[in-house]
């Protein structure tokens, strides 16, 4: 096909995920970067974390996409006593007929909620790692097959809140992305106030068939992206490895750069960020749109840095402004 078949393909596609959007909406007040991101994800079948202060809407969105798609959702609550059988499930003897079964987990369901993640130990958070890298559990000798589609989006707390744990490098960069979830505006905070006050409680959102979602992320397949533009992202990645190859004065506030999965997901993010466009083709901008949040969290900043008081973002912006855009 060519870019305007593919656009008018789009845009008829596209009409379910802003059904999606507009169900999250008579839920969520504001937070618009927010529920782009979420669509993103889900387009690309990638795992989100949402780092933000407490109060600020993060586990209700999620609730809120769930419901607006007709499929399984399960919230998990992360604390300190979790333990990996509460997450996977385990087996359990039966005597009657001397033998064990299998008691799976909430993790058997599409959507998961992974809520405060960092509010448990490093030995809990692993249990996700098979899940969300090889969408397959083992229990004991079995090993099952989870459902399609399988999404966790979990929440966090930022790490300098009181009774966190850092989530381990090999866990994070299973994330497609990091979304940094801010305060709401005035006029946004003046309106969740009003509903709070007036305990009006939102219309269930209607759910959208599955159905319908398979055939959006088909037609995100079929999104032109040109060469170049790969060279493009492939080039951003390794300037946070080898900023001297791009004339970046970067270099000692990085002691890791981002691994491949970071190329992998920003084409797949650029792909959805031009869908919810409407545009059948990508451009530099999706790229740079998207590039922090595939980003920011597979960086392992220097000490250096920290005593400077930068951020992965900071970096990033350098990273984006010196990077030769095609």
């Amino acid at each position: 096909m060519d870019i305007k078949e593919i656009t008018q393909r789009i845009e008829k596609d596209c009409l379910t995920i802003r059904q999606i959007m507009a169900e999250i909406e008579k839920v969520i007040v504001g937070q618009t970067a927010l529920l782009n991101r979420m669509l993103i994800g889900l387009l690309c079948d990638g795992h989100l974390l949402l780092e933000g202060l407490p109060g600020l809407a993060k586990t209700t969105a999620v609730k809120a996409l769930a419901q607006a798609i007709n499929t399984s959702f399960k919230r998990i609550q992360f604390t300190p006593d979790l333990l990996p059988a509460d997450i996977i499930g385990t087996q359990i003897y039966r005597p009657d007929s001397g033998s064990f079964v299998v008691n799976k987990g909430p993790i058997f369901n599409n959507i998961i909620l992974a809520d405060e993640i960092n509010r448990a130990p490093a030995k809990v958070q692993s249990a996700l790692l098979e899940a969300m890298q090889e969408r397959q559990v083992t229990i004991r000798d079995n090993t099952f097959d989870l459902d399609d589609p399988f999404l966790v989006l979990a929440t966090q707390n930022p790490i300098e809140q009181e009774g966190t744990y850092p989530l381990p490098e090999a866990q994070i960069d299973r994330f497609m992305l990091k979304i940094k979830v801010d305060y709401p505006s005035a006029e946004e905070e003046k309106e969740i106030v009003k509903r709070a006050r007036n305990g009006s409680s939102p219309t269930p959102p209607e759910s959208v068939n599955i159905t319908a979602l398979r055939s959006a992320k088909e037609a995100l397949q079929g999104i032109h992206m040109e060469d170049r533009l790969v060279d493009y992202i492939v080039r951003l990645t390794r300037a946070t490895r080898y900023p001297a190859e791009f004339n970046l004065q970067i270099a000692p506030l990085i002691s890791y750069g981002a691994s491949p999965r970071a190329s992998i997901w920003l084409e797949a993010a650029s792909r959805a960020h031009a869908f919810l466009n409407g545009r059948g083709y990508v451009t530099p901008q999706d790229i740079k749109s998207m590039a922090p949040d595939v980003l920011r969290h597979r960086m392992i900043l220097s000490y250096e840095a920290e005593a400077d008081g930068k951020t992965a973002d900071d970096v990033i912006d350098v990273i984006l402004e010196r990077v030769e855009v095609p």
